[in-house]
C-alpha cells in the first residue's frame, strides 16, 4: 500500500534540464525527512540531496551544488527534483527516499545525460 513513484527522468543533452517527481501514498509524507540518491553503472548509491520535513532545510552533495534543487509539496505528497545544467556524469537511476517512524524507497528513474 505504501508508495513512492518517481517520475520525470529520460535522455537530455548535455547543459540540459530535467524535473524530477516522487509520487508518495500510503503513509504521512508531511512527517518524514525526504532524500534523493542516484546510482551510476559500476558505482555505488549515492546521497544527492536532502529536505528536512517543513521544506526549510535542504543540503546536496557538492558536486550537484548550484545546479540542482530539491524541494517537496506536503499537499500534494510530492518531492522534486529540479536538474540544470546536467552532465554526463549525472547519468543513473535516481531514487526517492523517505525517512521517518519506517523507511521506504521508490523503483528509481532512469537519467541519462549525453549528446
Amino acid at each position: 500500500q505504501v508508495q513512492l513513484v518517481e517520475s520525470g527522468g529520460g535522455l537530455v543533452q548535455p547543459g540540459g534540464s530535467l524535473r524530477l517527481s516522487c509520487a508518495a501514498s500510503g503513509f504521512t509524507f508531511s512527517t518524514y525527512v525526504m532524500y534523493w540518491y542516484r546510482q551510476a553503472p559500476g558505482k555505488e548509491r549515492e546521497l544527492v540531496a536532502r529536505i528536512s520535513i517543513g521544506g526549510g532545510s535542504t543540503h546536496y552533495v557538492d558536486s550537484v551544488k548550484g545546479r540542482f534543487t530539491i524541494s517537496r509539496d506536503n499537499t500534494k505528497n510530492t518531492l522534486y527534483l529540479q536538474m540544470n545544467s546536467l552532465k554526463p556524469d549525472d547519468t543513473a537511476v535516481y531514487y526517492c527516499n523517505a525517512r521517518g517512524s519506517y523507511e521506504y524507497w521508490g523503483q528509481g528513474t532512469q537519467v541519462t545525460v549525453s549528446s
